[in-house]
């Protein structure tokens, strides 16, 4: 199995406004798609879709508030399902560290390249939308290669 992993640090009033950006559908679609539907309490589930490229479902298996969100991709690519994606959070000083994973794929192909980089890239969209209150998310993120 491999993982992705991710560490970012961003300047906010503390962990639950991470959070609430992590948890709620509201928040998601700020800065990863516009398109979520879904709760993101413990026991529910998320949709998440990226116009016709395709899509994401997750049922939420963890919702902690201020601490982690951990759900596992039931539906979208074959390479996701089964896969979970974890966000950790600690408090620094004067900011919150999210500790990203993204765990459990069988092997590292190619689109797992692609999904690596555009974590990055919707995760700093999240430091955007907390430090300066606009993330850019799909379809207004930056477009990485021939998948998006």
């Amino acid at each position: 199995m491999v993982d992705i992993l991710h560490k970012v640090g961003i300047k906010s009033s503390g962990k639950n406004e991470v959070y609430n950006a992590i948890a709620t559908p509201a928040g998601l679609a700020a800065w990863w798609t516009d398109e979520v539907k879904g709760d993101g309490e413990a026991g529910g589930a998320l949709h998440f879709q990226f116009g016709e490229r395709g899509f994401f479902d997750m049922k939420v298996l963890e919702a902690d508030p201020g601490k982690r969100v951990l759900w596992q991709v039931t539906d979208g690519p074959q390479e996701w399902i089964g896969t979970k994606i974890i966000w950790d959070l600690r408090q620094g000083d004067g900011h919150t560290v999210v500790l990203f994973k993204h765990e459990g794929w069988r092997e590292p192909v190619e689109f797992m390249h692609h999904c690596s980089t555009k974590w990055a890239v919707f995760l700093l969209s999240l430091k955007a939308l907390l430090e300066t209150g606009k993330g850019s998310p799909y379809p207004d993120d930056v477009k990485v290669d021939e998948w998006n």
